[in-house]
């Protein structure tokens, strides 16, 4: 009997333990899915625009208002306008995996990372391919080029294209899971490598130099006066980074969820694309 109940011991001790672990390891999960987004104290956020499904690409609609993709899979993705009132309407449709968008010489230049599908130059009525691409992310401009870069496990590319000529050429190839591209006021390009978590600047002579690493999963890039914004693409403990001019890395906000697109939208005002939790926050200084 003795040998008995010292099983049923050690089994109920064993249960219990695979119990207690259990609702630690549910415990740690939910504490990555609830907790709040961590902003620095020169910055504040607060949640703009929710119940936007998978959340992506942003860019100013010229009128107050910004537009938003649902990057949906199959057909069902969609760009949306989104008022300054918070009205709601779908101007484009029938997308897949929407994920670079940019005002581009008087309307929008969009792209989608689902296979073949080329860059778009949506404008008044009209739609019209710009140049082919695979699996195209984010999408970034000087006035005049329009560059895009690959989101592909291997052999990803650094594009180029010249609207005058018509033609598009390849900066750099060979990249893996490159998703961001941005251009800065005073002409500088950065891109990112995703898998690598690195940020790298181009350069004429072919030796691009890495100015942040380590990253998390580094997803979209943009530049503006304030300097580089970076957003990690991570589904837990994702960061909004800024790589002042001085070239140091600071953490504005942390414990974000699938961050996409920074979007200049004021003065010290900046829209982020929070895709894990389907919202757009606004973020000011």
């Amino acid at each position: 009997m003795e040998g008995h109940t010292s099983r049923r011991v050690g089994l109920g001790r064993l249960l219990a333990l695979v119990a207690v672990l259990a609702c630690a390891g549910f415990g740690f999960l939910a504490w990555q899915h609830y907790y709040p987004v961590r902003d620095v104290a020169d910055w504040q956020h607060r949640v703009l625009i929710d119940r936007l499904p998978v959340v992506s690409a942003l860019a100013a609609d010229g009128q107050g208002g910004v537009f938003a993709s649902l990057e949906l899979k199959h057909g069902k993705g969609r760009i949306l306008q989104i008022g300054s009132d918070g009205s709601r309407r779908t101007v484009k449709d029938g997308l897949s995996k929407l994920d670079g968008m940019i005002r581009y010489r008087g309307g929008i230049a969009y792209s989608q990372e689902a296979g073949e599908a080329p860059v778009r130059w949506w404008h008044g009525d009209r739609d019209e391919v710009l140049f082919p691409g695979r699996d195209v992310e984010e999408l970034a401009t000087d006035g005049h080029f329009l560059y895009a870069i690959e989101d592909r496990p291997q052999h990803a590319r650094l594009l180029r294209f010249d609207p005058d000529k018509g033609e598009v050429r390849v900066l750099r190839r060979d990249l893996e899971v490159a998703e961001g591209v941005a251009v800065c006021p005073d002409g500088r390009v950065f891109y990112l490598e995703k898998k690598r978590g690195w940020v790298k600047q181009l350069r004429d002579d072919g030796n691009d130099s890495i100015v942040a690493q380590g990253l998390n999963e580094p997803g979209f890039l943009m530049c503006d006066r304030a300097g580089l914004w970076i957003t990690e693409d991570a589904t837990h403990l994702a960061r909004l980074l800024l790589v002042d001019a001085a070239g140091r890395l600071q953490t504005i906000l942390s414990h974000l969820r699938s961050a996409q697109t920074i979007l200049p939208f004021g003065e010290h005002r900046y829209l982020l694309a929070e895709q894990g939790r389907d919202r757009i926050l606004e973020i000011t200084r």
